[in-house]
């Protein structure tokens, strides 16, 4: 019997490594980004070489520098379908970046003294119950969910299957007392550890709504977007948007597409497929705080710029976003010694945001396919003097 099943795990094995060469060879090979680039024509002729080849079809970018950005460029398809070239105007879904307006939200409100950081979550959510590993367990705490130390788990892969494809956003309050119940047991006690949960971002996303007695969306339209000036970011995409839409793309063979049937309707989501490559339709995200906005790499940088100054926070809230050795930056998922950074995946297109706050630098790049090896990009743009 155990050598039968010997047998079975070995076939099994020799199976998964057959299909991952396979998929390997069918596969679409970008070219690798060089080491270093001495210049924006040799950044440029490498971008443009990088979406000839079809993934990503298209991507946009915008670099900030003291405040000031100082390069935007678009290279690629829009919409290869029909021809439809982009622009430093495409619009993006920006999926998990989102995380940042959301994150930057909550510290505007703690600055107003309309919440603490380092309060329960319960306190602001009665119905918020969860099983905590050990009963002298700390009690979640806002900082926790900002930081991703709050023991939560994350809603990904299911997570991939709520979406939408009509013109509106969902209830998050009605949302999250759905879903937690089934993701209501922690993985470790809070801030003895750190897990990227986009539930935490979720629950966030409800207290906004709880102490501010808005829809979430709202908030962070009049509080965030339209006072910095980002007018082609929102959830919903406006008539002047959609004049700019960047047309989802996802390859036709990756061995994430052998996900994607058990998640999402394909018959729902797919608009047409063309050569090795599926097009999407429109598609929302029903959990809007962790990963909803929608918009351009121009209205990225206007963020990235005011996360380097004060004109969106207060000095001491810049800081707790800011790296500190070892302890984790609020609001950002990934962290270096003197970076910060947050990427955002989901149907159809891949995002990248990272700052530099020492060097007053940010870079974000948007591209509509699943795919994008953002890190290589950004690390290639950030090596260049600015």
């Amino acid at each position: 019997m155990k050598r039968k099943i010997k047998k079975m795990l070995a076939g099994f094995v020799l199976l998964i490594a057959g299909l991952g060469i396979i998929l390997f060879l069918l596969a679409p090979h970008p070219p690798r980004a060089p080491k270093e680039v001495d210049n924006i024509t040799e950044l440029e002729n490498y971008l443009q070489e990088l979406t000839e080849a079809g993934d990503p079809p298209s991507l946009s970018l915008a670099v900030i520098k003291d405040g000031e950005q100082v390069y935007s460029g678009a290279f690629g398809m829009a919409d290869a379908v029909n021809s439809i070239p982009a622009t430093s105007d495409t619009v993006y879904h920006w999926w998990s970046m989102t995380k940042i307006a959301t994150a930057a939200s909550i510290l505007q409100l703690h600055e107003e003294g309309k919440l603490d950081i380092d309060d329960p979550v319960i306190d602001y959510l009665p119905y918020f119950d969860v099983v905590y590993p050990t009963p002298d367990s700390d009690p979640i705490t806002i900082r926790h969910l900002l930081n991703h130390t709050s023991g939560l788990a994350d809603t990904i892969p299911a997570m991939i299957g709520w979406v939408h494809y009509e013109d509106e956003s969902y209830d998050q309050t009605k949302l999250l007392r759905e879903q937690l119940p089934n993701y209501n047991e922690l993985k470790f006690s809070p801030d003895s550890d750190s897990a990227y949960t986009n539930l935490g971002y979720m629950v966030l996303g409800v207290i906004i709504e709880s102490v501010t007695e808005q829809r979430y969306e709202r908030y962070i339209e009049e509080q965030l977007l339209e006072p910095l000036g980002m007018t082609q970011t929102s959830f919903i995409y406006s008539n002047k948007m959609a004049e700019h839409e960047a047309i989802g793309s996802h390859p036709l063979v990756n061995l994430y597409t052998l996900m994607l049937p058990s998640l999402l309707d394909m018959d729902m989501i797919v608009r047409e497929r063309v050569g090795t490559r599926y097009w999407f339709n429109r598609v929302y995200i029903d959990a809007t705080p962790s990963t909803g906005l929608i918009g351009t790499a121009t209205d990225t940088a206007k963020l990235m710029s005011a996360l380097l100054d004060t004109d969106l926070l207060a000095s001491n809230s810049i800081e707790l976003m800011r790296p500190h050795g070892d302890e984790r930056p609020l609001g950002w998922a990934e962290f270096g010694d003197d970076w910060v950074q947050h990427r955002g995946g989901g149907p159809g297109f891949a995002t990248i945001m990272r700052l530099y706050p020492e060097k007053n630098l940010g870079i974000t790049i948007l591209a509509n396919s699943t795919n994008l090896k953002s890190e290589a990009l950004v690390e290639l743009i950030a090596g260049m003097d600015w």
